[in-house]
Formats: C-alpha cells, structure tokens, sequence
C-alpha cells in the first residue's frame, strides 16, 4: 500500500462502521494523519483497526479493546516489519507473534487469527478493484483523491476536485464534507451549511457532520440552531471532546451557566484523559 486510505476506503476493507472508526482514532487507538477535517490512514493504522475489529466481533468489552489495542500499537514496528506479524484475539485480549516468538497472551485459546500479509492482499485488490476508471464511483473517488492532494497548494482546484466527484456520486459523503470545510473557510458559510445538510442525508448519525454542520451555523442562523447540533454530535459521540467546548461556549454567552458548565467539564475531563 503505497498511499494513506480516507475513512471510506476503511470502513469498506474492514466492515466497519464510519462512526466506529473516526471514534478509534480520535481516541488515539491509531494514529492518522489528518486532512482537513478528515483521516488518512497508514497501512500500520488498518492493521490496528483490524485487531480492534477482532475483538469487537468477540463481544470483548470497549474499555478492554482500549486497552488492548493501545498496548498493541505501542508495539507495533514501522513499516516493512510489519508483513512479519500475526495478531490473535483470544477472546479478552490481543497477542502477537513475530519471528517464533509470542507476546502478550492472555490465554492459551487462539478464537481467530489472521496475518498482515493477507491484510496487505486485501488492501491491493480492493484498492485495484476501486481505481477502475470506467465505474463512475470508482472515478468520483479518484476525483476525491486529487481533491485532497490539491487542498494545500490550490483550494480552488480542491474544490472543483470535489465538485467533479459529487457529480459523479452524489453519495459521496467525505466530498460534501470536504467541499463545505473549504466553503467555511473562504467565507461562505451559508454554502458550507446547505453541503453539510446533503451530507447529512447520507450519514444522518455522522457526529462528525453534525459537528461540522453547526460550525457554519454559528455563523449563519445564529447559537440557538448551533447548539442543537452539537448536541446532536454529542448524543452520537458522547467523548467528542471539541464538541462539549463549543457548545459550552455557546451556552455560556445565552447565560445558561448550568449547562455550559457541565459541558466545560466533561470537556476538561476528556483533555485530561488524552
């Protein structure tokens, strides 16, 4: 895998839900760069997602996961070193085997394993199977990708990019969301909320464009509309820690110390834990 994967592209490789991955990696489980708003996913952070997804399908509980996997990616090598590796979920916990040799074993029952090799394969044929030009999802993600490379050097173009990608796909959720990020930020606020709302019709449970959408209301209809999405981001993700800073912000100027405090709190809570 020669280039970093969007959230789309993880969630179809692993089966995974979208809120469940932006949820790990906000929460440091891996550790993606950013674009924009958005993630870009190293072929080591699939690999932790994979294990993370194990052990959810296990029923294993979420604070074990935590546990589990952030042990896991502090061991993790870099790069070419990891084609060597063979992950196990037993059932509570994650072991790896590399070279003969096992560590952290919780116990000595294997439940399912699979190898980073067979994760890369996977990887290289779905990746193949996406970049096919004649299949016009598959070109809406290519016009996505070259977005995403113009954004720091043209946002213009980034934009156009991303214009290209919705008329190919008008589902493609991460277009909207990028496209209105880039609306926001030149000035027109009122267009990145009408693009967040289409994303919305896709995602409708997606904190993150709930989040986003109420950024440009605050500055187009005003707190009242704001906070209701926020709130709404905080009801899908109850650890969105910049959500429960904004709003408070919010609530704070309306004169609703209560509430402002409560959300300043639980903020201060979720700084202290990162």
């Amino acid at each position: 895998m020669d280039r970093p994967l969007s959230t789309a592209e993880v969630t179809r490789l692993l089966g995974l839900d979208e809120r469940r991955v932006r949820e790990w990696a906000r929460s440091g489980l891996c550790h993606p760069a950013r674009r924009g708003r958005g993630y870009a996913f190293s072929f080591q952070d699939l690999v932790v997602l994979r294990a993370a997804k194990a052990l959810l399908d296990a029923h294993v509980p979420a604070a074990r996961i935590r546990r589990a996997i952030a042990a896991l990616s502090r061991e993790l090598p870099e790069g070419s070193s990891l084609s060597g590796l063979r992950i196990f979920a037993d059932g509570r916990d994650v072991a790896v085997r590399a070279a003969g040799s096992r560590w952290q074993p919780a116990t000595g029952q294997t439940l399912f394993e699979f190898d980073v090799d067979g994760l890369a394969a996977l990887v290289e044929r779905n990746l193949g199977r996406a970049a096919a030009p004649s299949e016009p999802g598959a070109r809406a993600r290519q016009a996505f990708e070259e977005g995403l490379g113009l954004e720091d050097r043209d946002a213009a173009a980034a934009a156009n990019a991303y214009r290209r990608a919705l008329e190919l796909d008008p589902a493609l959720t991460d277009a909207y969301v990028n496209l209105g990020r880039l609306r926001h930020e030149s000035g027109d606020a009122k267009e990145a909320a009408r693009l967040y709302h289409l994303a919305l019709e896709q995602s409708p449970d997606d904190p993150v464009l709930h989040f986003n959408l109420a950024l440009a209301l605050e500055d187009t209809r005003g707190a009242e509309a704001a906070i209701r999405h926020y709130e709404r981001a905080l009801a899908l993700d109850p650890e969105f820690a910049d959500a429960h800073y904004n709003v408070a912000g919010l609530y704070e100027q309306a004169g609703r110390g209560a509430d402002a405090l409560r959300h300043y709190r639980d903020y201060k809570r979720l700084a202290e834990s990162t």
